[in-house]
């Protein structure tokens, strides 16, 4: 078969299937198809397993260019047909406009935000590195792949690709293998104009390997891979130079060609450039006969399943907690141990700030789940992440469970998206809640890949004081509880920190927020009823048989709202008090249970040291809510709570007032 035919393939499906949605970015797929062709030729995976353990993961993080990739998935025999590339772009097809995760037809990730998919790969590599050092013995490996990525101009461009890459090359990810396609455009044009950054020199001084080649030549690019394999402490970036758009006689190396549609005309002229003589989706059987690799895929899968037996028979217990940790199951007595511990919770009667609380959760927690593995962006005492059973993960202890991630909010966020996205790993990173907002689109995606991280936010209002306004978190609690598919968790205690941590380990479809404070808060008295409704997200905390008027609260206020609800009692107002430590899961609940905490019309006051928008939607238009609406201020806690309301006498005042003006 003539060579060309086979990136050509690729390049008039991602061509042709631009023009038919008439939308789309064809200059990529057409300047990136040797590439392509050298690394897919290398790659382990298996068409007909997609979920194979040990494949090679492969990521787009240019994932404008997704028509590659389906080309891709669609010639090698994965379960893209034909039709599906012709419903590109379509609603509900396979092959939407940017790559979204879906590892049953072979996309790894979801990418299109530039930048994070180089980063999801350093957390696929940090996985495969953890899990190799952990079950791998010196006579047999069960776990050894490789990470591969494609990156442009624009993830290189991005902040989270320093992060991530510096990251990387720190921790010598000797696995990860990537491959720049240095093409000088992007949106813009030239980007001579807006980026001249010595790439080689950057890579090289984050560690890492660096290999040019020149991208249309598949020959350099395959003995780049090999060298990129035979490096085992460095991550290789290899530098392709190409021309974005290649074949098109017109528009290739312009920024015409990166976002649009080539057009008739010039898809014509495109074919005759190319010899490409085929019609609009017509591929001839010797090309797919070239591209298959449902039989190398069996075999690879069938080898390591020989290796697997070979492992289990030798180690059986490492054999079954690995198959364990595949397969995302939780160990066999770890629900008693659980419950053994939350019942030596309720017995605590300590004040401690939630943050402590988390940290007393996670002593248990990572030293029954070796699955966790977590840190922090440089806020480890703060945060209070480091249990008694961490040791950190590092060059020399690659088999630690405790991450340095440094002053990295996205970065970490984003490599936490990769690390879950590999498996056998539940991670968990932390910083101030307030910085979410660096990590913000990382746990965006998280949420819509619908994938089961644990993200930790301390210091969680303005109760942590002095550090002033811009440390303070006012809108972050609305903004997180707006985010479709994310939990969000703001316990009072250490019960209900316990309880959202289990709601955390054990979520498989949906990652969590954990909120909490830095300031104490009381331990709170609670049945074994009330114990069991934690997890529903919202419950009654304090009952009465004629209430006037309910109180809700979150978090530290859960206990101011118990003390202005004695008071109350005391001039004959009875207030039912509501812990609501996860709104989004009390929202979740039927009608029936939802009434049966808030009563039936029931005047209602809700206490949170945050902005008040996220909780309209469960309140009457009479009902009040006493948040903030302004940035803080710098001041100590205690007098930050007083100016903005947040006393006995303030919540009593405001519980009477509502009285009043329901009554009037």
């Amino acid at each position: 078969m003539n060579p060309s035919e086979s990136t050509n393939a690729l390049r008039f499906l991602s061509i042709d299937a631009v023009q038919r949605a008439n939308s789309g970015h064809p200059g990529m797929p057409m300047g990136m198809a040797e590439i392509a062709v050298a690394l897919w030729q290398n790659l382990n995976h298996n068409p007909a397993n997609p979920k194979w353990f040990n494949r090679d993961r492969f990521v787009l993080s240019n994932g404008h260019g997704s028509m590659l990739l389906y080309s891709l998935l669609h010639l090698s025999g994965y379960s893209i047909s034909i039709d599906d590339i012709k419903d590109f772009r379509k609603l509900k097809s396979k092959t939407p406009g940017h790559p979204e995760y879906d590892l049953d037809n072979g996309v790894e990730t979801t990418t299109g935000p530039l930048g994070q998919g180089i980063a999801n790969a350093v957390g696929m590599a940090i996985a495969e590195k953890s899990l190799s050092a952990q079950f791998n013995k010196d006579d047999i490996s069960p776990i050894n792949h490789f990470t591969y990525a494609f990156v442009g101009d624009g993830c290189l461009m991005e902040g989270v690709s320093h992060e991530a890459c510096s990251f990387a090359g720190t921790h010598q990810l000797g696995k990860l293998i990537c491959f720049y396609d240095q093409n000088g455009i992007s949106i813009d044009g030239e980007i001579d104009n807006w980026f001249t950054d010595n790439t080689v020199e950057r890579f090289n001084s984050y560690g890492w390997q660096t290999i040019s080649v020149d991208g249309h030549n598949i020959d350099e690019i395959s003995k780049a891979i090999i060298s990129a394999k035979a490096e085992p402490s460095k991550p290789t970036m290899i530098f392709c130079k190409t021309t974005i758009g290649f074949g098109s006689p017109n528009k290739s190396g312009t920024s015409g060609v990166h976002g649009s549609p080539l057009g008739d005309e010039e898809i014509k002229k495109t074919r005759e450039a190319l010899n490409w003589s085929y019609e609009p989706f017509e591929i001839p059987s010797h090309v797919y006969d070239f591209w298959d690799a449902r039989i190398a895929g069996a075999e690879h899968n069938s080898n390591w399943d020989s290796i697997m037996n070979q492992y289990g028979s030798k180690y059986p217990e490492k054999h079954a907690e690995l198959k364990r940790r595949i397969d995302g199951k939780l160990p066999n007595n770890f629900d008693s141990k659980y419950e053994d511990f939350l019942n030596d919770a309720m017995t605590n009667d300590i004040s401690m700030a939630t943050r402590k609380a988390s940290q007393e959760c996670l002593d248990f927690f990572v030293k029954e789940l070796p699955e966790l593995v977590g840190g922090s962006a440089d806020l480890t005492p703060s945060n209070n992440t480091f249990s008694k059973s961490s040791t950190v993960f590092f060059n020399d202890t690659p088999d630690g469970n405790h991450i340095n991630y440094g002053v990295r909010e996205f970065g970490m966020s984003a490599i936490m998206n990769g690390m879950v996205l590999h498996g056998g790993i539940k991670p968990y990173g932390a910083t101030f809640l307030v910085f979410t907002d660096y990590a913000r689109n990382a746990l965006r995606l998280s949420a819509l890949m619908g994938l089961p991280n644990i993200f930790v936010y301390t210091h969680d209002s303005i109760a942590l004081g002095e550090d002033g306004p811009t440390h303070q978190p006012i809108e972050h609690l609305v903004t997180l509880r707006a985010t479709p598919n994310l939990y969000n968790w703001r316990p009072a205690d250490l019960v209900e920190t316990a309880v959202a941590w289990k709601q955390a380990v054990t979520s498989s479809e949906s990652p969590t927020s954990l909120i909490f404070s830095r300031q104490n808060t009381s331990a709170l008295t609670r049945n074994s009823n009330q114990l069991n409704l934690i997890q529903k997200g919202g419950y009654l905390l304090q009952e009465h048989e004629n209430p006037d008027l309910c109180i809700i609260a979150s978090g530290s206020e859960v206990q101011l709202a118990l003390d202005a609800a004695s008071h109350l009692s005391e001039d004959g107002v009875n207030a039912n008090v509501v812990s609501m430590p996860s709104l989004d899961s009390f929202l979740e609940q039927s009608a029936d249970y939802k009434k049966s905490v808030l009563g039936k019309n029931l005047p209602t006051l809700v206490v949170e040291m945050a902005h008040p928008d996220s909780w309209y939607k469960l309140l009457n238009k009479s009902d009040k809510v006493l948040g903030i609406e302004t940035f803080g201020e710098s001041a100590p806690a205690l007098d930050l709570m007083e100016h903005f309301g947040f006393t006995i006498d303030n919540v009593v005042l405001m519980a009477k007032s509502l009285l009043d003006e329901e009554s009037s």
